[in-house]
């Protein structure tokens, strides 16, 4: 190294003059962070890091994002081996959501963003992305342990008072979020590039809805604060209502078209979404929808599909019964055929076998099916981020959980979306209070006696509207409701299709008691049944590595109750 130098400072010597500090210098290709922060466009280039980490659509070659199989720990899937509770704790944060690595990132894109020479609504822009990427991982940890330590600064490696500070309340940690993304709705561009690819004022409008909907249903069920509860409701209301107010989105598309498009550029329901392209970026959704094994739909989740009149099967003349897929499907709320394929997939030699018989149909593009593009990795249908869909949900549940429903509540959100082409569903009505269609109020016997069937009915619109699109797991937490993903106490989330084994030959499925013809059940063996036994999973676990480590810094790091 030594005689390295000594050449250098030989062959430079006329110009520089080999000053000690020359090998320690810059490179002057490449940025740093004293040179980095001098123009908007570098600005722009650091904010698509968080894109990957936010926005992942349908994944990324093998990887999952957040659709289909992506959380089939819900009451939506019946799969051979049910995904478990979390039942231990974790002993290290490797591989394991407790990380600040994008709080401090988001905390040092603020910083920096004033600093560079641009002019105040600029920076207000900017500063405006930065903490909503801020709000976007807090919500994240929140949701997944409550109490965090709340950073709104970058900190330093010597700062051990606020390294190991400790885990601050979450209603005062969301607090911090609801003003992080007030500040974001305000200021950020309406546009700011090409509409659907980048963050502008409705995505971040939209994801606000979806935040605030979650913080203020989770406080009320789970009986922390009601009064933030109202806080966090008004904002998701008011969040949506910005964007629907904004003119920008429809309910226009046909529903499919929204998740098996190959681009989704001119779709009038995506708010934000990922595109993909051949020999850049891909995923694999299609193969492992139509091409694999797959975990297929409960019975339970077949079932919550309204019949053609509007009306729960249970109280409907329309509905005809289960014993073929034809009769499943008579006189059923369109958006069912949409989702699931229209035949029994239950071969043990088919490749899209599927484990409750059903299949799913809501993903796959007939065009590319047969193509290179639709194996393995390499499925290029664009995948939704965030769409007008779910904000008007956000909505309707939003108004209806703060008990302000109307029937023009109802008719600007979930009648937008029965009356789209294609679904032609009878208008949802309230009538004292009761859903009703025609003018007619009902009420489903089947309905959880502990939710107001209003709240029922609009529960139901958005688990069927969002069918296998990955809010399942997290809707259930926040009503306090992972009781429903039982497989013990509610058996039709363990069945499947009803079938006739004689009709089958080729099939292994196991038919519900040993029976040659009934309900195929896919977990068979007791063993692999998913019981709920403790709440104390409705948090997380922290990582045991992390409670040492402030107990060397002489800090305590509470674990989360029940985890103890």
């Amino acid at each position: 190294m030594k005689k390295l130098f000594f050449i250098l400072c030989l062959s430079v010597l006329a110009t520089t003059g080999c000053k000690e500090d020359f090998l320690t210098r810059d490179p002057l290709d490449a940025l740093t962070d004293d040179t980095y922060w001098t123009n908007e466009k570098n600005v722009r280039t650091f904010a698509w890091a968080f894109y990957p980490a936010y926005f992942s659509g349908y994944g990324s070659g093998f990887t999952w994002g957040k659709y289909f199989s992506g959380q089939n720990l819900n009451d939506d899937f019946a799969p051979y081996s049910p995904a478990q509770f979390t039942r231990n704790v974790p002993a290290s944060a490797s591989g394991t959501s407790w990380t600040f690595a994008w709080v401090r990132k988001a905390n040092l894109f603020l910083n920096r963003i004033q600093t560079v020479p641009m002019d105040d609504a600029a920076k207000a822009h900017w500063s405006g992305v930065a903490r909503f990427f801020r709000a976007l991982e807090y919500h994240d940890l929140v949701k997944d342990f409550g109490d965090v330590p709340w950073y709104d600064q970058v900190l330093e490696e010597s700062d051990q008072a606020n390294l190991y500070k400790p885990r601050d309340p979450r209603g005062f940690v969301m607090d911090q979020v609801l003003a992080d993304l007030k500040y974001a709705a305000e200021n950020v561009r309406v546009d700011d590039g090409e509409k659907g690819l980048v963050v502008n004022r409705s995505v971040v409008q939209a994801f606000m809805s979806r935040i605030m909907l979650y913080e203020g249903t989770y406080q009320k069920y789970h009986g922390l604060d009601q009064a933030r509860s109202k806080t966090y409701l008004e904002a998701a209301r008011w969040a949506a209502d910005q964007v629907i107010a904004s003119g920008r989105y429809s309910i226009m598309d046909p529903y499919r078209s929204l998740f098996n498009s190959l681009s989704l550029a001119g779709a009038k329901g995506i708010i934000m979404y990922r595109k993909y392209e051949t020999g850049q970026l891909t995923h694999s959704l299609n193969s492992y929808n139509n091409k694999e094994p797959q975990s297929g739909p409960s019975k339970d989740a077949i079932e919550s599909y309204l019949s053609k009149d509007g009306r729960p099967i249970s109280v409907s003349p329309l509905y005809v019964g289960d014993k073929t897929i034809a009769q499943v499907m008579t006189d059923r709320d369109p958006r069912l055929k949409s989702t699931f394929v229209d035949a029994l997939r239950i071969s043990k030699y088919a490749p899209n076998a599927s484990s409750s018989g059903y299949a799913t149909h809501k993903f796959l593009n007939e065009e590319t099916k047969e193509l290179p593009e639709g194996s393995g990795s390499l499925n290029q249908t664009d995948g939704p981020v965030i769409r007008y869909g779910e904000v008007l949900l956000n909505y309707a549940e939003a108004v209806a959980e703060l008990g302000q429903i109307s029937q023009a509540d109802l008719d600007k959100s979930i009648n937008k979306l029965r009356s789209r082409p294609g679904v032609g569903m009878p208008a949802l009505e309230i009538l004292g209070g009761s859903p009703a269609v025609n003018g007619v109020a009902y009420d489903d016997p089947n309905r959880d006696q502990s939710v107001p069937p209003m709240i029922w009915e609009i529960r139901r619109e958005r688990r069927v509207e969002l069918m296998m699109e990955g809010f399942r797991l997290n809707d259930l937490i926040r009503w306090k409701k992972l009781e429903y993903s039982d497989t013990k106490a509610n058996a039709d989330i363990n069945r499947g299709a009803w079938i006739k084994k004689a009709d089958y030959p080729n099939t292994d499925a196991i038919i519900e008691g040993g029976a040659t013809e009934g309900y195929i059940i896919p977990a068979s063996k007791p063993e692999s049944q998913r019981l709920f036994t403790d709440p104390k999973v409705y948090l997380s676990p922290l990582p045991l590595d992390q409670i040492k480590l402030y107990q060397e810094a002489g800090v305590e790091l509470k674990q989360n109750p029940g985890w103890e």
